[in-house]
């Protein structure tokens, strides 16, 4: 997409997959060690994650803490490779403002991460030394199964707040590459410009910056100064205009298109409506007043899966139908692709909407059973229940996904070098799927945005990002501002 032969650094890349998957090994051993794999839970919280009573308190917490020092080391490796080529390994005239908005949104999420895994490394680290050396960053004087145990001074609400300051951000890690993704993916399939180009990079940039000042949003209930609680729900709700803004554009987009209801297009919009949904019970939980009764409930979950879980994903399997042809030759089979879609979509609105209903009536989380709990009542347990069988359908439509990506691949229909007409730089190799050097013996020149669709007196409804000027416009057509669209020094 940025023109460019391969990554800046191609061996750093190489060893930052390796020690991640080092870490993956290391994470999965705990597996296979006395005690089994920690039970603190994907938080880590001191004192309980290493204290004798959590299961894995032994040989389990200290390889998951291990395991995330080295994934830290592995992303910092491939992150900075990311940077440093989105800074100095565009081809000519890709300006910053001509690069896809896919680009955008990885290029700041990697930045994000750079900044924001330090905090966790940094918190690993010291609960490693906790528990291995005894010291107490986090441990307080604490008594155990009646016994003084030889800790103290260490604070808990220090690891959290330096699991949060990564924690937030890391919302954003994930998010930005979707918000990115979508916009390619809608501007593309709805044959139509993005809307507010710059506006939607300045918002990308806005969201990674205020992502950093939001963290302590998530615990509220842990005691701090009501000024914080004030200080902390005022900036979730200012990080929010931004991307209300990306939303309001994608609509806008949208508006009298033609819009094409491909399979990426399906994910796409699928991933509007979920964003807006789980955004809008975020609103609910950035409100100190309405957060502290619904803290640590179902409501949490569905909030968090909604956002996090479900929303990313559905933009990760459209970005899969959409360059699966790049990638492979082939396309995917469409009627498989519909029945995973909806049972996808339509699967984890059933799993999630019934779990902001049990948050509200007081249903826990991280409880796998109520037992007899008063004011919980059994319509909960049913409801449980269906939420259950509602994931197991929609676990074995992914499977259909799976089989659908190994047939394509042998069986599918051949897709042509650009079957979705598309203007970025990586539909225009000379190969599909893309030789070794991706764009031959001359990379490529660039001379436009990656949005010229619909050109008034085009030959084509798009114009790709390589095109040279002379060759835009249909005959007798007025060549519209080519001598504005010279590619950059």
């Amino acid at each position: 997409m940025l023109g460019a032969r391969d990554m800046v650094f191609p061996y750093v890349n190489m060893l930052s997959y390796w020690v991640y998957l080092l870490a993956v090994l290391v994470l999965v051993a705990s597996f296979f060690v006395p005690g089994g794999p920690t039970g603190a839970g994907w938080t880590l919280y001191p004192p309980q994650a290493i204290l004798s009573g959590t299961p894995g308190s032994d040989g389990g917490i200290i390889l998951m803490l291990v395991s995330l020092a080295l994934f830290i080391v592995g992303f910092t490796m491939g992150g900075l490779n990311y940077v440093v080529t989105v800074l100095q390994a565009r081809t000519r005239g890709m300006t910053l403002m001509r690069m896809p908005l896919t680009i955008w949104g990885i290029f700041m999420a990697t930045v994000l991460a750079l900044l924001a895994f330090p905090a966790l490394f940094v918190g690993a680290v010291m609960m490693t030394l906790d528990r291995v050396l005894g010291t107490s960053f986090f441990m307080p004087a604490i008594v155990q199964f009646g016994e003084q145990m030889e800790y103290g001074g260490g604070s808990p609400i220090l690891f959290q707040h330096l699991f949060w300051f990564f924690g937030h951000p890391e919302v954003y890690i994930v998010a930005l590459p979707a918000f990115g993704i979508v916009s390619d993916l809608i501007s593309v399939h709805a044959r139509r410009h993005i809307f507010g180009y710059r506006l939607m990079v300045w918002a990308i940039v806005i969201i990674g910056a205020l992502s950093f000042i939001v963290w302590a949003h998530h615990m509220y209930v842990s005691g701090m100064n009501p000024w914080f609680g004030f200080f902390f729900a005022t900036t979730t709700l200012i990080i929010a205009v931004p991307t209300a803004i990306k939303v309001y554009n994608w609509v806008l987009t949208l508006w009298r298109a033609d819009i094409h209801l491909t399979l990426p297009m399906l994910f796409a919009l699928a991933f509007i409506v979920s964003f807006v949904n789980g955004g809008i019970t975020g609103l609910f939980l950035g409100n100190v007043v309405v957060d502290v009764p619904l803290s640590d409930t179902m409501f949490v979950v569905a909030h968090f899966h909604m956002v996090m879980g479900v929303a990313p994903i559905l933009v990760i399997f459209g970005a899969i139908y959409h360059w699966y042809p790049k990638m492979t030759g082939r396309m995917l089979n469409v009627p498989m692709g519909h029945f995973h879609f909806w049972i996808t979509f339509l699967g984890a609105y059933a799993i999630f909407l019934p779990l902001h209903y049990l948050g509200f009536l007081g249903v826990p989380r991280r409880y796998y059973e109520m037992g007899d709990t008063s004011f919980i009542p059994d319509s909960a347990q049913d409801l449980n229940a269906f939420v259950t069988v509602i994931a197991l359908v929609v676990g074995f439509a992914q499977l259909v996904f799976l089989f659908n990506i190994g047939w394509s691949m042998v069986k599918g229909k051949k897709s042509g070098p650009n079957p979705w007409r598309a203007t970025t730089l990586e539909w225009q190799t000379p190969e599909t799927p893309p030789g070794h050097g991706n764009f031959g013996e001359a990379l490529p020149v660039v001379y436009r945005w990656a949005y010229a669709y619909g050109l008034p007196g085009a030959k084509e409804d798009f114009v790709p990002q390589n095109l040279p000027p002379d060759q835009v416009m249909a005959e007798g057509g007025e060549d519209l501002g080519a001598p504005a669209a010279q590619p950059a020094e």
